[in-house]
């Protein structure tokens, strides 16, 4: 099939020779055949020659490579595609996992499918477009998700009307291209969850803190745990099976509270030591007066854009600082940051910024980073969004 075609400028070639799957706007010296934003595009060198396939779009970046080959991208490319997702993730444990049915199984540049993550709940897959180009394929790719998983899912529900940029298309519904709501048991190591991919946040659930929440679980027994930023108690429900002495939680959002507490619920009945507060994080920090054993950090992304950047390691300081001050002696700070333009080294410098405002002695004893299932192309740096530290502070 003939595309439109891309044409880069001399010299520009090299970084897409590299496998990197971004072609920014600057790099570009024609475009032929009057591509749309979606189209496919084949992206040529100066000389004429392929480089790759992408999804066409305005902005910086003007093309996101799906293929670095002359290929035909029907049904069975991206069965293809979903295949080679499905095998890393059946290869670290995660399809068929005794005790968690909740997984990432497609993360856009990180499986080669820029533009498109896919997460697993149960036998329901949730697809989010964050191009045009991935939207309108949206039927193809749920077939291809149902014929490659063999039949473990039952339902492909479409949740792009929040992701796509710009104004792509004038109405955008989200809904089942597949089979509906399912009501299936969802749970994380053991840990149950009632997940709302209709209407919460993402897609319903914070699946990269997987392991982190986990790890919390090692230092929690017996301890006094402040869970900030919430949302719907991750953190707060692994404390509290691990044995907690008490767990707080924190969120600014009242229905986030509202499922805290219902997931605390479902766990553990409504006789444990666990209390919440719908409250901003920085206010709760000003007027509490108690310490904790461990406290969690795990805002929302401070920084979208390089140019909040400045504004963003700010508030990282100050919550930082904030949050040390409120540790007991010999205390855990699980910090983070899901900024992807935040670097680990701007990230580190902020932690140690707020650090230092307090003069307590601090040690980094974990450097944390997103899950297995939500991979880091080698040749895409820029996928490595999730960065976190375990401090203790003396």
């Amino acid at each position: 099939m003939a595309y439109s075609k891309i044409i880069l400028k001399p010299g520009k070639e090299q970084s897409v020779q590299r496998f990197h799957p971004w072609i920014f706007s600057g790099a570009i010296n024609e475009a032929v055949g009057n591509p749309e934003e979606g189209d496919v595009v084949e992206v040529t060198d100066s000389n004429g020659n392929f480089l790759g396939l992408g999804h066409c779009q305005p902005g910086s970046i003007s093309v996101r490579i799906f293929s670095f080959q002359n290929v035909e991208p029907n049904l069975q490319f991206w069965e293809q595609k979903i295949a080679s997702a499905y095998l890393l993730r059946s290869t670290v444990g995660l399809t068929s996992h005794p005790t968690t049915n909740i997984y990432r199984l497609i993360h856009g540049e990180g499986d080669g499918m820029p533009g498109l993550i896919v997460d697993i709940y149960g036998d329901t897959a949730v697809m989010q477009a964050h191009s045009l180009g991935m939207y309108l394929i949206r039927e193809t790719l749920a077939k291809a998700l149902v014929n490659a998983l063999g039949g473990a899912i039952k339902n492909v529900y479409d949740k792009s009307s929040g992701t796509l940029p710009f104004k792509s298309i004038e109405e955008k519904k989200d809904e089942y291209i597949i089979g509906s709501l399912s009501c299936d048991e969802l749970y994380e190591y053991g840990s149950r969850f009632l997940v709302s991919w209709e209407e919460g946040q993402k897609t319903g659930f914070f699946i990269d803190q997987r392991e982190n929440r986990k790890l919390l679980g090692e230092y929690s027994k017996g301890k006094t745990v402040l869970n900030t930023f919430g949302y719907t108690g991750g953190f707060s429900v692994a404390a509290l099976k691990a044995g907690a002495q008490k767990v707080v939680s924190v969120d600014s959002s009242a229905k986030a509270i509202e499922l805290t507490n219902a997931n605390v619920a479902l766990n553990f009945g409504d006789n444990t030591p666990h209390e919440s507060h719908c409250s901003d994080v920085f206010d709760f920090f000003r007027n509490t007066t108690e310490n904790y054993d461990i406290i969690v950090l795990d805002p929302p992304a401070f920084a979208k854009h390089n140019n909040a950047l400045h504004n963003a390691l700010q508030a990282y300081k100050r919550l930082n600082a904030a949050a040390i001050k409120r540790l007991k002696p010999g205390g855990l700070l699980f910090t983070f940051s899901c900024s992807q333009v935040v670097t680990k080294e701007n990230f580190r410098n902020a932690v140690f910024s707020g650090a230092a405002i307090t003069k307590r002695q601090v040690k980094i004893i974990h450097q944390l980073t997103q899950p297995a299932d939500h991979p880091i192309n080698i040749y895409h740096p820029e996928g490595e969004y999730l960065k976190g530290l375990v401090l203790q502070v003396e």
